[in-house]
This record gives C-alpha cells, sequence and structure tokens, in this order.
C-alpha cells in the first residue's frame, strides 16, 4: 500500500530525521493543548486547530516511517497514509473533521457547535497519545 500511495505521488520517501519525526510531534503536542485553550472561546478555532493536532502527528507517525505528504492536496495524502496505520474509525472521523475544517476556514464562520469542537479536542489529545505511544514502541 506504501508503494501505492508512493507511485501515486501522495507520499515521497524520505531519509530519516528524528528531528522532523520530533518537531512534528511538538507541534502536535502544542495545538493539542491550544485547542483545549481556545475551546472557551471560539469553537470553530479549537476544532481546526484540534484538527491541525491530529495532521501533525500522523505526520510524525509518516517521517518516522521514512515518508513525508507530497503533491497539491497534502491533507488528503496525510489521511490517505493514516489509513495504513490507523483504526478505520479514527479515519473516518479525520476525514470528516479535514472537510468541516476546510468549510470553517474558507467558506462560514460559526459552523462548529460546542459539543463538535469538544469532541474534537479530545479527540486531537487521545489522537497524539495514541502516536506517541506507537513512536515509543517503535524504538529499538
Amino acid at each position: 500500500m506504501l508503494d501505492e500511495l508512493e507511485r501515486e505521488g501522495y507520499i515521497k520517501r524520505l531519509p530519516e530525521d528524528k528531528k522532523k519525526v520530533k518537531d512534528a510531534l511538538n507541534l502536535a503536542t502544542r495545538d493539542a493543548k491550544v485547542a483545549k485553550d481556545v475551546l472557551k472561546d471560539d469553537y470553530d478555532w479549537a476544532f481546526s486547530i484540534a484538527y491541525n493536532a491530529m495532521l501533525q502527528a500522523i505526520r510524525a507517525l509518516m517521517f518516522s516511517k521514512g515518508y513525508r505528504p507530497s503533491g497539491r492536496n497534502q491533507h488528503i495524502s496525510v489521511v490517505m497514509f493514516a489509513e495504513l496505520f490507523l483504526r478505520e474509525e479514527q479515519v473516518i472521523i479525520l476525514d470528516r473533521m479535514r472537510r468541516k475544517r476546510h468549510a470553517t476556514i474558507y467558506d462560514t464562520a460559526g459552523t462548529i457547535s460546542e459539543k463538535e469542537a469538544e469532541n474534537a479536542v479530545e479527540r486531537a489529545e487521545k489522537l497524539v497519545q495514541g502516536i506517541e505511544r506507537m513512536l515509543k514502541a517503535d524504538k529499538p
């Protein structure tokens, strides 16, 4: 499957770089915390930042496997990569959040409810922690 994503231009091989993994994971951790902090002030932004935390955590996973997203639609590339390593339910949620975030950022303000934002923040925290555990388990 990785070969197929690479052949179709969604991902590219990347030399192993532990700093890239660490940096992406640090961004994910930061964004999960900021999303929680912003939750009380703005549901749209809390949702968007939570999505970004998830995106960065999966990028850390990509980097750890020797890949990076490629092409014009890098968010879609990350979702497709996630399909290979995460549970189906997590990927479905991530993709729905990707679409909703796009609409919130580019089309209409005020579309995210309090409950949606709370769920997004909670999911982001869990995904970031789960990927951190995956990365620790992969260390020799």
